[in-house]
């Protein structure tokens, strides 16, 4: 890989804990029924905090740009982070904020999702300097809807990256109030690679087939397109053709932090120039191997995982 940036990979943090709840029925009652549960979880959140441990776990020197409160639950993200291998210079600890949180009911293979913003969108675009861009290869963008105080500013900040060098990647993730929209057409002209999955794709696009959303990605000027098939596998399209793979089934896990993980993955391959057939090949064997486990973290697969990896620093 090029060395001469400090950082192969530069992400902007939507930093929370998830507090992740197992049962056969989780569902609540109000008027102040009690209900058991089977388990839970309290592990480190957010979209781009799992993509950048799993980034740093393959190898890739990884940053972070975020804040967390405060707060028992911010010194546990800074330090799963830490421990993964992120660089946490850039994560600030702000008294004035609690840091986010996100309540997963999970029963079967589905899952519903109670969040508390808190730190999770506190970052303003005056945050992403250009001095910031400048020590990065690349820069990866997640939680796009979430990412509420950086919205605005999001194009910019793109087209800065773009202008300064970095090659750029974008997984929006769900839209919380479903519109689909805020200012992500300017965004997609400087996106390298767009990352959603099956359901995102078609929303985003605002087409009614995923064929034809790829085809609206691309004349967007979007030059790679990723999306994740869920139990069908995943695929990457280039305009000029689509490669597919499946996977294996999985049981025993929560999902939860798949999709950061294959991106991560699929980055792995492409930064270090690999062909597009091993980069998903990476991808899918770092979302299903998180798929099959609770939590973001705990079924991350290592750079000793991969021996051509290896091979490459």
């Amino acid at each position: 890989m090029n060395n001469y940036k400090k950082f192969d990979v530069l992400t902007l943090g939507d930093l929370c804990v998830d507090l992740i709840v197992t049962g056969e029925d989780v569902t609540p009652r109000f008027g102040q029924v009690e209900k058991l549960v089977g388990d839970y979880t309290l592990e480190m959140g957010g979209s781009c905090s799992i993509f950048a441990c799993q980034s740093a776990r393959l190898g890739l020197r990884t940053a972070i740009l975020g804040r967390v409160g405060d707060d028992s639950f911010g010194r546990l993200v800074v330090h799963r982070l830490e421990e993964c291998g992120v660089d946490t210079r850039y994560v600030t600890i702000d008294p004035q904020v609690k840091t986010g949180l996100g309540i997963a009911l999970c029963q079967d293979n589905d899952r519903a999702i109670l969040t508390y913003m808190g730190t999770i969108n506190v970052l303003r675009p005056g945050d992403v300097t250009d001095e910031l861009l400048s020590e990065a290869r690349h820069l990866h963008h997640g939680s796009y809807y979430l990412h509420t105080g950086l919205l605005p500013g999001i194009p910019a900040i793109f087209r800065r990256a773009r202008r300064l060098g970095l090659s750029t990647s974008l997984d929006t993730n769900w839209d919380p109030q479903e519109v689909w929209d805020a200012n992500l057409a300017e965004v997609l002209p400087n996106t390298d690679i767009l990352m959603p999955n099956e359901q995102e794709a078609r929303f985003i696009s605002h087409r009614s087939s995923l064929a034809k959303s790829l085809a609206r990605f691309h004349e967007q000027g979007v030059r790679l397109v990723t999306v994740k098939l869920g139990a069908q596998g995943a695929l990457v399209d280039d305009g000029q053709a689509t490669l597919r793979r499946k996977v294996a089934p999985v049981s025993g896990g929560d999902s939860i932090g798949a999709g950061d993980s294959f991106d991560a993955g699929f980055l792995a391959g492409w930064l270090r120039g690999l062909p597009l057939e091993r980069c998903l090949e990476l991808a899918c064997a770092c979302g299903s191997s998180v798929a099959a486990k609770v939590g973001g973290l705990a079924g991350q697969l290592g750079i000793e995982d991969f021996r051509f990896l290896i091979a490459d620093c």
